[in-house]
């Protein structure tokens, strides 16, 4: 877990000042009265006239006697800004609540009647003005059944719950794109099939937080949930597992009372539930109902556990941005017109003819207008995006939050796409492609996290919090050492991996990388969180490190994306040397593959490969392996898992001076790394067997 030093006083300071803090709860079911009704969420429009499961909108209307806020979670896939914007002005008429106190979202359940256009389908006109009536009852009802409250917050680990659905591609396994080229580097899925990818794109969210509302004497009104998990699936129109969830609150804390049960969409753009680094026929197939049950046994043992404050500062800021579209070049846009032009006045029937659609529509609004608020509920904050936001981007947020407990809420106050990481957009997949569900301009996604950790300092009025990873007995090992640079590569971004040592050698990612994925031991390397490591994408860490001789270390953690005979060489680990011309003179190891050394290491030094050494094991794919690599003059060592692996006498000198370093490929780009690399140290020294040691983590 992380940890952060809080100012308690002046959060203590600022409650004080103000009145008693109420709240009330409503649910006001916003099924569609008429059948059949337009349902979004695919790549298709389909009308769907069967109901499964009704659908709700369920409202908190909290006030500290100061401020008044409403916060509605809608059974919806999404909900447009302008949507939004009506019902919210319709409410702040009846209610008095100002409009921009009031947070909407959408639990992005994909069988709820379509209220915004999204790929091939369009909005129902008769759901969307009954829906804006139904959020202004809502409101206006929970408003109504504010009584004197107290409240507190929870959270729990429910990992087995949700798994990245975003995976990364092989280099020769690219996919194609609806424009027709050899583009996808990543997309959903494509873990299913083991043999196509590398790895997963990013971190899960594995948090399950609760915030809790009591009456003065303890009886329940109110518990707002939050987790990461895309949607669970149901053909028909119903709430899916968001509404379960929410149902079984109210069932197993207050089934006869008035307490309301409310899940809404934690960070979930690149998530599901099905965990593909699970082999098939091992992983959990649980109906739409057990899923949602295992998650509230998960639920009730941590709402039992929460302490609850009486006096809790209220308050919402929200900030209104301009971004613009990706817009489709001259070639694309002919290219969609004629597309278009052929497909007439009929629906569009392929994903071909949905994409040029799309570019056409993007092309005349070049941009939009987005929302993100900040909420504060005495220790607790709450961010939103109107994205389907990665959750990469929910944990940035959180890390930088100045309030103690967080949740962050996705597909809030509009419906404006996914927003991958900027360095993702270069993978392509589904998520980067240019159309109103994705089409928001590269860098939206650092500027809306951005302004997302400004509204929680706002709203704090105490500055964010610079985010570090601690040091575990095994990283205060490597420190102990005096390592000439140690880079514990847990950045939630590049370019720069920072140097733990004191000599601020901090060395640069160069070109795709995945970042903030799980590293390895994580017991050993933190004091208590998960330890982190990138996944470099065929790329490079690169860094200078003047002075290094021929005598000196690496210790490294790795974790090989590819199938050992996937390709000639499976890939380099450390490369140092100077490029020139046709020949690069230095040090290379990496893991040998189909053309020889299958999945053992291998390691040369010089201008070729002639003088290459081989070790005697072969590495398991896709598990974490510690190296350490010693060069002393003439003679090179390295150790697998702390086991002497290969040894080379009479190894000719690196070529000197040589000032840099290459972490995941050669100094000249061959066979860049397809993995994970971690907490790389580098000694200006030859060390012994006693040092190796001591970087063992068992």
């Amino acid at each position: 877990m992380m940890r952060f030093i809080f100012p308690l006083s002046a959060l203590l300071l600022t409650t004080s000042l103000h009145a008693e803090f109420k709240a009330g709860a409503s649910v006001i079911d916003i099924t569609p009265p008429k059948l059949p009704v337009l349902v979004n969420g695919g790549m298709l429009s389909r009308y769907v006239e069967k109901i499964n499961t009704r659908v709700h909108a369920r409202a908190i209307v909290a006030t500290d006697g100061k401020t008044e806020i409403a916060i509605v979670v809608a059974d919806s896939c999404m909900m447009s800004r302008e949507v939004l914007d009506d019902a919210k002005k319709m409410a702040a008429a009846k209610t008095g609540i100002p409009a921009d106190r009031m947070l909407i979202s959408a639990t992005h359940a994909h069988s709820a009647p379509a209220s915004m256009g999204c790929l091939g389908t369009d909005p129902d006109p008769s759901y969307v003005p009954f829906l804006k009536e139904k959020l202004v009852e809502a409101i206006a009802a929970a408003q109504s059944a504010m009584v004197p409250a107290r409240i507190g917050f929870a959270k729990a680990d429910a990992a087995e719950f949700t798994a990245l659905r975003q995976w990364i591609r092989r280099p020769d396994r690219l996919a194609e794109d609806p424009f027709g080229n050899k583009s996808v580097r990543a997309n959903m899925h494509a873990g299913s099939n083991w043999d196509n990818v590398t790895g997963e794109s990013g971190p899960e969210d594995p948090e399950l937080s609760l915030i809790s509302i009591q009456t003065k004497d303890g009886k329940p009104l109110a518990v707002l949930a939050n987790f990461s998990m895309h949607y669970f699936g149901d053909k028909d129109i119903g709430a899916d597992y968001f509404g379960l969830f929410s149902d079984g609150l109210k069932q197993r804390i207050d089934p006869q009372g008035k307490m309301e049960g409310m899940m809404s969409h934690g960070c979930s753009g690149d998530i599901y539930r099905v965990d593909y680094k699970v082999p098939e026929k091992e992983r959990p197939k649980p109906t739409m109902d057990e899923y949602a049950n295992g998650l509230l046994d998960i639920a009730m043992k941590a709402y039992a556990d929460i302490k609850y404050g009486e006096e809790p500062v209220v308050k919402m800021t929200e900030t209104r941005m301009t971004l613009k579209y990706r817009t489709p070049d001259k070639q694309r846009l002919e290219w969609a017109q004629r597309v278009m032009a052929e497909v007439g006045d009929r629906l569009a029937k392929t994903p071909t003819e949905v994409y040029a659609r799309e570019q056409i529509l993007l092309n005349e609004r070049q941009q939009t207008e987005i929302v993100v608020q900040g909420v504060r509920l005495g220790d607790i904050g709450i961010a939103t995006t109107p994205n389907e936001t990665y959750a990469i981007t929910g944990l940035k947020i959180k890390a930088a939050s100045p309030l103690p407990h967080n949740m962050v809420i996705e597909l809030a106050n509009g419906g404006d796409g996914y927003i991958p990481p900027p360095e993702m957009h270069a993978w392509g997949g589904y998520n980067t492609w240019a159309a109103r569900s994705a089409g928001l301009e590269i860098n939206a996604e650092p500027k809306i996290t951005g302004a997302a950790i400004a509204a929680l300092e706002k709203v704090a009025n105490v500055p964010r919090h610079e985010w570090k990873l601690s040091d575990g007995m095994a990283a205060k090992a490597v420190l102990a050492m005096k390592p000439a640079a140690y880079w514990r590569l847990n950045e939630f971004t590049g370019p720069v991996a920072a140097d733990a040592s004191t000599h601020s050698h901090d060395a640069v990612y160069e070109r795709d990388v995945a970042y903030y994925l799980e590293g390895p031991k994580s017991a050993s390397f933190c004091a208590s969180e998960v330890n982190r490591a990138p996944h470099l994408v065929g790329a490079r860490i690169r860094s200078r490190l003047p002075g290094l001789g021929n005598r000196y270390s690496i210790s490294l953690w790795f974790w090989n994306g590819m199938p050992n005979d996937g390709r000639d060489t499976s890939g380099w680990l450390f490369s140092r040397g100077q490029d020139h011309g046709l020949s690069v003179f230095g040090d290379h190891l990496g893991i040998g593959g189909k053309s020889g050394n299958t999945g053992k290491l291998i390691f040369f030094s010089g201008k070729d490969e002639k003088s290459l050494v081989a070790g005697k094991t072969e590495i398991p794919r896709w598990q974490w392996q510690h190296l350490v690599l010693v060069r002393d003059k003439s003679k090179v060592s390295a150790y697998l898992n702390g086991g002497l692996e290969l040894e080379a006498e009479n190894v000719i000198d690196p070529f000197l001076p040589i000032g840099e370093c290459f972490f995941g490929g050669r100094s000249d780009g061959d066979s860049s790394w397809e993995g994970r690399l971690d907490e790389i140290a580098v000694f200006d020294r030859a060390l012994k067997k006693e040092e190796i040691a001591k970087l063992e983590v068992r």
